[in-house]
């Protein structure tokens, strides 16, 4: 009988208030990034949204770079010089990255018109992910340019952090405006639409 009443004492209601909560930030925080080394739904500890990048533009060889394109011609980032470029890496497997998705749907609705080109490029194997990435395409209506990054491209972007999803804002004069790694749905798309509007102005 005693160890029965310590049983219930040792869960007051402010601890459990207090274990909820704890939990409650650990899952959030663990939605927030994915490390494109994992195997599927495999999660690490989150990361800033938000981090300065030590890229200042975007070196020659990853902008001549082939990435395969899921549909039509390779995708070459040298193409889009002189325009406002969103380039985000991504994983179909990757939670935060589906959680993103629906975001830069909606940012690509909205600034298509302005001149704004958006490449989404898998870290993915091409072969082994084809058709899941066709079939993410279909689910979400993406209606961007999406690929699959080379090794090398995929390397030299993410520069050590290989935390996906990753976005860059690149401005028409190649410099890269913004770097974001992660997403989190209160913050990420408010501050992408920033850094867009920041890339425009420059």
């Amino acid at each position: 009988m005693s160890k029965e009443v310590n049983k219930v004492r040792f869960w007051t209601p402010l601890r459990l208030a207090c274990t909820v909560i704890s939990l409650g930030l650990l899952a959030a925080f663990g939605v927030s990034s994915c490390n494109s080394n994992d195997p599927p739904n495999a999660r690490t500890s989150s990361s800033a949204p938000t981090r300065p990048t030590a890229l200042v533009t975007l070196p020659r060889p990853i902008l001549d770079a082939e990435n395969r394109a899921a549909s039509g011609g390779p995708i070459k980032l040298a193409d889009y010089s002189g325009k406002v470029l969103l380039v985000n890496l991504w994983a179909t497997w990757c939670g935060p990255c589906r959680m993103e998705t629906p975001e830069l749907v909606k940012l690509h609705k909205e600034y298509q018109s302005r001149g704004v080109e958006m490449i989404g490029l898998s870290t993915e194997d091409p072969d082994a992910s084809a058709e899941s990435v066709a079939e993410f395409v279909k689910a979400y209506d993406v209606k961007y340019h999406i690929g699959w990054a080379t090794r090398e491209v995929a390397i030299a972007l993410m520069q050590g952090r290989t935390n996906i999803p990753q976005s860059f804002i690149i401005a028409r004069d190649g410099r890269i405006v913004k770097r974001f790694i992660g997403f989190r749905p209160d913050a990420t798309p408010a501050q992408i639409r920033q850094a867009l509007d920041e890339a425009l102005k420059s």
